[in-house]
């Protein structure tokens, strides 16, 4: 049983019907178009099922399911459109917490280290507070970027 049902409007479907007839889209776009289109469930719609528009458009019937909950949940374009990135969790260490991170890693290793390690940099960070936690691997990404050499 469907959980998303598409019924578009007509302006909406002839909005994708001239997306898809004029080819002057992202090949993904013309894609959720044509799916959008065969999926929808209102009067004009052929309401094929997922398993025939994965097979028509040659995408998994997982891409089908989530361009119609896209539609459902957010709208046409959303829909259309590729799905944002950066929707997960927002980053620990910002800007201004690299900076001060970047300080830290070129001040002197705390006592009886030779240097300072992932683990001790994300503990100062916390300890500092300038982060509320963070864990050794997010000091490593940003370390990466930064190209630093820590030892």
């Amino acid at each position: 049983m469907k959980k998303y049902i598409v019924k578009l409007t007509i302006d909406e479907r002839q909005a994708l019907s001239d997306l898809t007839t004029k080819g002057k889209a992202a090949a993904y776009k013309i894609r959720h178009a044509n799916i959008l289109l065969h999926a929808d469930q209102g009067e004009e719609g052929p309401a094929w099922t997922d398993m025939q528009i994965a097979e028509a458009f040659r995408c998994h019937e997982d891409t089908v399911a989530n361009v119609r909950k896209r539609l459902v949940l957010d709208g046409l374009d959303a829909a259309v459109d590729r799905r944002r990135e950066g929707v997960g969790r927002p980053r620990k260490i910002d800007g201004d917490a690299e900076a001060k991170l970047t300080m830290i890693a070129c001040s002197e290793p705390p006592p009886g280290h030779d240097r300072w390690t992932l683990r001790l940099l994300a503990d100062k960070m916390v300890e500092l507070e300038i982060v509320e936690s963070c864990s050794r691997m997010a000091v490593q990404r940003v370390s990466k970027k930064t190209k630093s050499n820590h030892g």
